[in-house]
């Protein structure tokens, strides 16, 4: 009778180790992927005619920053303020002064500089240009003023911050960003229509996912996620949530990401408490105001292997 009491053990001890085996790993995998779209860009305008440099650029802010050399002439530095004024009046820009870490630096060269046998009035541009989804954030941005104007209006000072702005030549003669510098020239509306077009959103920050893959094998999981901030404005703390059927299965922390930066988050071996996942969604959690909020959840599609 000993040994069939011993069986007997034996087979319970076999049933419950099965059961613990399956209670680990159910013996199924499944992929969970999404399908992002990646060419998410949009443009502001139906407008044909490329009036900049790229598409859609803009400072973050309406609320640009810019320092003037004091080196520069009395004359100079009153014609570049007035320059600014008039944008600011014809747009929903504000240009404010500030003594150091500006957005636009304005600099004088009271030496002449000929190029194709013409006098160069003035240089401008952006210098410092960030590419995201959306925009073509310009950051920083220079001036360089040579030829002292001979118009009454600050024509020459107005082109250069166009450039700045991101705005490219026109083939108008009678345009202000006409390459050739005229006193009867004018700003089109087809410009100012652009900047207050552009400057219509906020300078929030835009968290995005851009790559999300995610591997279920019985109670471990492997996530791979790729965020990036496609926004105007640096980001704060945030949480990645991995959900399956409205239960938290993992919270992972976003450090803050700048304009344009973003993070790759790999997590591999990852316990989870429930048995058999059959759906999940990686969700953004972010309580401070985006750009779009409609991005910052995505449900994964599930493939069983």
């Amino acid at each position: 009778m000993r040994w069939k009491a011993l069986l007997l053990v034996l087979g319970n001890l076999l049933l419950i180790a099965l059961l613990l085996l399956y209670w680990l790993n159910p013996g199924y995998g499944s992929t969970f992927t999404a399908d992002l779209d990646p060419n998410s860009n949009f443009s502001l305008s139906n407008n044909s005619v490329k009036v900049q440099f790229y598409d859609n650029m803009r400072f973050p802010s309406h609320m640009i920053s810019y320092k003037i050399n004091p080196a520069c002439s009395l004359e100079k530095i009153h014609s570049m303020e007035r320059a600014f004024e008039k944008i600011s009046s014809l747009t929903n820009l504000i240009f404010y002064p500030v003594d150091s870490e500006e957005e636009i630096t304005v600099k004088c060269q009271e030496k002449n500089i000929v190029q194709d046998g013409m006098f160069i009035a003035g240089e401008g541009g952006p210098t410092n240009i960030t590419e995201t989804d959306n925009y073509e954030v310009i950051t920083h941005g220079n001036i360089l003023l040579i030829r002292k104007s001979e118009c009454a209006n600050p024509n020459v000072e107005i082109h250069e911050l166009l450039h700045v702005l991101g705005f490219d030549h026109s083939e108008n003669k009678n345009n202000i960003m006409y390459p050739i510098s005229r006193c009867d020239q004018i700003i089109g509306d087809d410009t100012i229509q652009k900047i207050n077009e552009l400057y219509e959103e906020p300078a929030y920050p835009d968290l995005k996912f851009k790559k999300i893959s995610a591997e279920v094998k019985g109670r471990i999981l492997n996530v791979n996620v790729s965020v990036r901030n496609d926004g105007l404005a640096p980001s704060s703390n945030a949480t990645i949530k991995l959900i399956s059927e409205n239960q938290t299965l993992k919270d992972i922390y976003l450090k803050p990401l700048d304009i344009g930066h973003g993070i790759k988050i790999k997590l591999t071996n990852l316990w989870i408490t429930k048995i058999k996942v059959e759906e999940l969604s990686v969700v953004i959690d972010y309580n401070f105001d985006e750009l779009s909020k409609d991005n910052n959840k995505v449900l994964l599609s599930k493939t069983t292997n």
